[in-house]
């Protein structure tokens, strides 16, 4: 079997106004899927997140100028080898963006590999320790014209109504107004439910000591990238300062940037994303890297439901960190924030069901994907 083409797509749509996150509104989303063409006409899928609203043209130009020409003719199957001429070949340019178009690519290269062995992924790469998973709702996404937290509550009473168990709130609008949000929410769900907050680096050390410390009987269970990405030492120095759990990783790339974090011993959780730190191939080594540091992995996920089969198929894969009978599973961003397409790319085949979301068994990454949704969000290429 050999690589005939390999094909950026990228995909966008307009939305409502929503932030993003608490530094920016959006009004569109963009998402670039990866197709990879073989000879014996079995087709691979993945995915590069585009995170926040940046254009997926980014990625694209990565792989239409040099990952492309460099596969057609190759292997699939020498999955391994692919990605190590794509990473070292790549980082002249700059480690992020490249890794994140690889990410995309090496997903379809998986994809065409389960297919091709009638196999989903993750029986490729270890079997399943879990064949269903708990989601967290990743929602709460300030809307113009809304009043807040009141707003806040009625979406967690609906979304508990639809069996969620677990939430994640953005947060960023600084300590007075996010402790609001926090507790009121808080009151919303019980003290039973699991609740985490999302800063995307919003905040520096003093602010976020200073959260952490006014929220603490909230009982959050993770508080995701307060601070900057490179800032480690200020990441140590807020580990266990109270019960909060501290969580990053949406922003680091490869097993290189994951090494170093593990190593210093800066956060509770990694939070590598499939589709941009370095797709499968990448995300086992990574999670390998935790589980020898004792890491919890909670994977980021955002994207369409291209990139939501991979991540299930990834999380299948991960074994708990102890042997207890009552060990904390990973779990499954949900991402619930506007998205036109996300659920149409996959005619709809992941959904929650009973509180849990069960991994795809079908070959590749478990689902099949809706060629005519593509076509319909795709810019055209110049």
């Amino acid at each position: 079997m050999k690589i005939v083409d390999v094909i950026p797509r990228v995909l966008n749509a307009e939305t409502e106004p929503y932030s993003t996150y608490s530094q920016k509104f959006g009004t569109e989303r963009y998402s670039m899927v990866v197709e990879v063409q073989t000879d014996e006409g079995i087709t691979g899928w993945g995915e590069s997140v585009c995170h926040g609203a940046q254009p997926g043209q980014i990625a694209a130009a990565y792989i239409d100028s040099f990952i492309r020409p460099r596969l057609i003719g190759r292997d699939p199957f020498d999955v391994e080898v692919l990605w190590e001429e794509m990473f070292h070949g790549t980082r002249p340019f700059g480690g992020g963006g490249a890794v994140n178009a690889i990410s995309g690519v090496d997903v379809a290269l998986w994809d065409v590999i389960g297919r091709a062995v009638g196999r989903p992924i993750h029986q490729l790469i270890g079997g399943a320790f879990r064949t269903e998973v708990m989601p967290y709702a990743t929602t709460f996404y300030r809307k113009k014209g809304k009043e807040y937290p009141k707003a806040y509550v009625e979406e967690a009473k609906e979304l508990i109504e639809q069996g969620f168990r677990a939430f994640k709130l953005k947060v960023g609008y600084g300590v007075e107004k996010d402790a609001e949000y926090i507790f009121a929410l808080r009151e919303a769900i019980g003290p039973d439910k699991f609740l985490a907050v999302d800063a995307n680096c919003a905040y520096d050390v003093p602010v976020t000591r200073q959260l952490l410390l006014e929220t603490e009987s909230a009982k959050l269970h993770f508080f995701e990238e307060p601070l900057k990405t490179d800032d480690i030492e200020g990441y140590r120095q807020l580990r266990n300062l109270t019960r909060t759990s501290l969580a990053c990783g949406e922003n680091l790339f490869s097993k290189y940037d994951f090494r170093r974090w593990a190593a210093e011993g800066a956060v509770d959780i990694l939070q590598p994303d499939v589709c941009s730190a370095g797709g499968i191939t990448e995300t086992k080594k990574i999670a390998a890297i935790a589980q020898a540091y004792g890491i919890r992995v909670v994977p980021h996920v955002w994207g369409t439901g291209i990139g939501l089969a991979a991540a299930l198929q990834f999380i299948a894969s991960l074994p708990s960190n102890c042997l207890s009978s009552f060990v904390q599973e990973p779990m499954l961003e949900y991402d619930r924030s506007p998205h036109p397409f996300r659920d149409q790319l996959i005619n709809g085949a992941i959904r929650m069901e009973n509180g849990v979301v069960k991994v795809p068994m079908k070959p590749g990454i478990g689902v099949d994907v809706n060629i005519d949704a593509v076509k319909e969000y795709e810019l055209k290429r110049s």
